[in-house]
Order: structure tokens, then sequence, then C-alpha cells
């Protein structure tokens, strides 16, 4: 299978690229901006709806400016690509999966995407237009033999590293077929229990490291704007906010990898992270476990590596449900992590109980799926289905939407 993967390096520039780079950095964001607001007064004004095309040709008429003429000392295909961002962004608006664009600031992330034709890779050395030295690149791991480079981005983050991402076409094997299926039941206390019972402890990054943070930020509230001083303490800033990323990025990249590569089948509940993080007793946290980012994670390396990835409907009550008997709680509140069974009198782990019952109506629905041919969304367990669920179906699947004799609902 042909996939498109991105390499993320860091890299450590000299000085005289990193003057380069930012004034490129400086170029890009200046040009996104001023695109933007040719774009967005063009239809406010006159109702004129304006694409790529038109923003490429005003480029050319802004870099004859004699005020402009700055955006000469950096490669043109930068420039460009920083249009076909802002076009994308635009794309994802009328699409209604992204808000509308907004302007890019100096003191967020810096970044400039160079296509094939501004960047030279030879013998493993990578050398941007406009430049003379190939970057000095920390090789963490080789690229794929058969990588077609497509393009790289380079950035800065915040605490002033240096990253080049690597877009390549590669191919990737399937992995050997495994036996094992999962189910995956996400938490604030436990990031992770799956129904084999294994629990994946939620390292906090930032509320670990929280009392710090404040400290650190408090210390630069108080610095006079401008100052020397006032940039050190934002820096400290920076770096720590990078180490609570890179320490959760970590975690969740392992813990992802392990789960595709020992199960054929993952299964997870369908949670609506956006409308959870409104709850601002738990909003910190929930951010900081990084639900959807583990979703995500998991959804793309399923489809790299042949792997089945599963969500359940948001509404499937995966915690209340006994997976010995199939009762239903009326309630279950997040202070209680055990209970009792008030049919069976089964005793209850919440986490572990929770993925069971995940992993058991994700397996029923694959097979209806695969059964009847229809859609994940036709056949997700809503409520609907879930009362009429025990009618028809062996009672292990009842059990699993809460179907059969003792549950109710």
């Amino acid at each position: 299978m042909i996939v498109q993967k991105a390499f993320k390096y860091r890299f450590f520039p000299t000085d005289k690229q990193a003057a380069q780079l930012a004034r490129t950095f400086g170029c890009a964001r200046y040009v996104y901006n001023l695109a933007l607001e040719y774009r967005s007064k063009s239809w406010q004004q006159e109702k004129i709806s304006i694409g790529y095309h038109d923003t490429a040709s005003k480029l050319t008429e802004w870099k004859m400016e004699p005020e402009k003429a700055f955006l000469s000392e950096v490669s043109s295909v930068v420039l460009q690509q920083s249009l076909r961002n802002l076009d994308t962004a635009f794309t994802n608006f009328f699409e209604k999966r992204a808000q509308y664009p907004t302007f890019k600031s100096r003191r967020a992330r810096q970044s400039a995407r160079y296509a094939t034709n501004a960047f030279s890779y030879r013998d493993g050395r990578i050398t941007l237009a406009k430049q003379s030295d190939p970057l000095d690149i920390a090789w963490s791991r080789p690229l794929p033999d058969d990588a077609k480079l497509l393009s790289l981005t380079i950035s800065r983050d915040t605490s002033g590293r240096y990253f080049v991402s690597i877009l390549v076409e590669t191919g990737l094997k399937p992995l050997k077929k495994a036996k094992a299926e999962v189910g995956i039941d996400v938490g604030v206390k436990t990031l992770a229990t799956t129904s084999d019972g294994e629990k994946i402890e939620n390292p906090r990054p930032l509320v670990r490291r929280e009392k710090r943070l404040k400290r650190l930020q408090r210390r630069l509230s108080r610095k006079v704007k401008g100052g020397a001083n006032r940039q050190k303490a934002r820096l400290k800033v920076a770096k720590l906010h990078a180490k609570i990323s890179d320490a959760r990025r970590d975690t969740l990249q392992k813990f992802t990898t392990k789960i595709i590569r020992e199960n054929q089948a993952i299964f997870v509940e369908g949670l609506n992270v956006a409308g959870m993080v409104k709850n601002h007793n738990l909003a910190k946290h929930i951010a900081d476990a990084a639900f959807a980012e583990i979703f995500r994670e998991l959804e793309y390396k399923a489809g790299w590596y042949g792997r089945t990835y599963f969500p359940l409907d948001k509404f499937f009550p995966s915690s209340k449900l006994c997976s010995s008997c199939g009762h239903l709680l009326d309630e279950l509140p997040l202070c209680v992590r055990e209970w009792g069974c008030p049919a069976c009198g089964a005793y209850h782990d919440r986490d572990v109980n929770a993925a069971i019952n995940i992993k058991r109506a994700g397996q029923y629905l694959l097979k209806l799926r695969k059964t009847t041919g229809s859609g994940a969304r036709k056949v997700t367990p809503t409520r609907y289905q879930r009362r009429r669920s025990g009618v028809g179906i062996p009672r292990h699947n009842a059990i699993a939407f809460g179907g059969g004799r003792k549950s109710t609902y």
C-alpha cells in the first residue's frame, strides 16, 4: 500500500542559516496575512470571491512595490506555498471543518513549506533554496529506501528549536494478522483501560509541572515588556511547555503503537471531546490526557497497518452496563470507580467493565456491518437499537447492548 507519511527531525542551523530562515518565516507569515486581508476585504466590500490564482497574481504585484521588495530575498516557492496554505484554510472553513482563517502571529510557532523545486536532497543531506550549506539534521531514524520526497516543512517552535518535517510517499506492508481484539476505555485518572484488564496510568504531564509553570508565568508577568529579561523569562516558559508536550506525545505514541501491533481490531468509545472540555471542572485534565489525539493516532495507524478501527456511538452506556448479566444502572456518578450489580451480584471495576462492554458491542456491530453491508453510522448502537438489541441476537451480544431478560433501559 502506498501512503504519504511525514518524518520529523530536529536540526541545528548555523547563524547564517538561522538569519535566512527568520527572513523566510517572516515573509511567509507576511504574505499569508496580506492575502487573508485581501480576500476578506474583497468579499466584505465588493462581494468578490478570491481564490489561490488571484492571490498568486497579486503576489507578483506586491513584490514589485518598493516597500515590499524584501519579499524577493526569500524563495518565491515558499511564498506560493503560503498562499496555498491559506487556500486550504478557506476550503476547510467552507466545508465546515474549521473556523474562519485568522492572522498568523510572530509570537507563535513559525513555519515555511518548501516544494521539491525549492530544496535538494543528495547523499542524505538537505539544502534549502537561498542557502549554500546543507542542514545539520539529527537523523533519529532513516527515511525508507523507497521514499519519494514530496515536500518539507521547516519550523521553529516557541522554545527556539528547529525541526524539518519531510513528507514522503512510501510503501507500507500490513502487519501479520493478529488473533486478539481489544476494547479501550479512556479516562482521566487512568489514561486507558483495555478489555484484557491492562491499565495505562495517566502521566499527567501538565498537572505534574503545573506548580513550576505557574511560578515561571508569574515571573514573566513581572518583567518589563520589550526587555531582555522578559525574553529570557518567556523562553523558560516556552521550554517547559515543550517538555510537557513532548512527554505527552511520547506516551501516546508508544501506547497506540503497542495496541496496533498486538490487536487486529480496536474498538473505542465514541466521545464528544469538544463538548467534554466545556466542563470547567474537568477541562484541564481532559485536555492534558488528549483523548482526541489517542483516537486520531489509533485511526491512522490502523489504516496504515491493516487493522480495524471501530468507534462506537457516543450514547452507548459502557460504564453503566453490567458485563456479566446485562443489567443497566439508572445512573453512575464519576466518583464511583467500583460497583456491584444489583441483578447478579457481580462486582466490577468501572473502567475494565466499560472496556469489556465496548469490545462486545464493537464485535457485534462489526459483524453486522460485514453481514448487511451497511455503513458504520447506520449500525452504531443508538438509543433506539439498544432498546431492541435483545431481540433476535445471541445472548452474549444482547448483553453488550443492555438487552436480555435482566437488563433495563
